[in-house]
């Protein structure tokens, strides 16, 4: 695997591990993360990692860019064609009420992919999934993989209100909105977890490389943790 290091702007560099989205692609990027935090502490601004890509922002005046470039290019290489992963992701758990009241899509897509309603609520919760990005809105991340017999595109023409909570299916991919905004995601339950709070530490329960399961929960239990109907 052919890694490439660029500098971006003058207290910047990307890194290039690939050019399609792989689950392994995401740990190595993951781990790699952890490593020039550690090696750069208190150096760099912010490190963004993404799909086949991490941006490293660093303080111009504490990190000199080819010193940095050429370690992040032998580090690079090494991680990315290693079989050994050192990334320290976690396992996190969110409750999820699955029903029509909360999830407009979750009897639609049962009935379009030829499912009951509990074959796409136990094909959903029974797999783990993969943070493979955190964006469009601070505490959104895009997990993978869903399974292939619920996989769907995302509506045509988006909703204006998605609901805080709700949780999506946009092609091979699922989501939490964590708070209310406009959206194209298939909604199939809600999950009445916190998923951002500046005041926190950390601000979000995952980073990219975590791994996210799904429980089912009951009406009662949605609401007794704070859901709304």
């Amino acid at each position: 695997m052919k890694v490439e290091v660029c500098r971006v702007s003058e207290t910047s560099v990307i890194i290039y591990f690939g050019h399609s989205i792989d689950l392994q692609l995401i740990e190595r990027i993951a781990a790699f993360s952890q490593m020039v935090q550690e090696r750069y502490q208190g150096k760099i601004y912010e490190v963004v990692p993404s799909y086949t890509t991490l941006l490293i922002e660093y303080h111009p005046l504490k990190v000199d860019v080819q010193e940095l470039t050429k370690w992040c290019q032998r580090q690079a290489d090494k991680i990315a064609n290693s079989d050994i992963l050192s990334s320290k992701s976690k396992i996190v758990t969110f409750p999820v009420y699955y029903h029509p009241e909360v999830a407009p899509d979750l009897q639609d897509l049962a009935e379009e992919k030829q499912l009951s309603v509990e074959q796409v609520i136990q094909l959903h919760s029974q797999r783990e999934y993969t943070v493979c990005a955190i964006g469009f809105a601070p505490g959104f991340a895009f997990l993978g993989k869903v399974d292939a017999q619920i996989a769907t595109p995302r509506h045509a023409k988006p909703r204006l209100k998605v609901a805080k909570g709700s949780v999506g299916i946009a092609d091979q991919q699922t989501a939490i909105y964590p708070q209310e905004t406009p959206g194209g995601w298939k909604i199939i339950g809600n999950c009445p977890v916190e998923l951002f709070n500046i005041n926190s530490e950390p601000m979000m329960p995952f980073e990219v490389g975590d791994k996210v399961r799904f429980e089912p929960i009951s009406r009662e239990k949605f609401l007794d943790l704070g859901g709304v109907v």
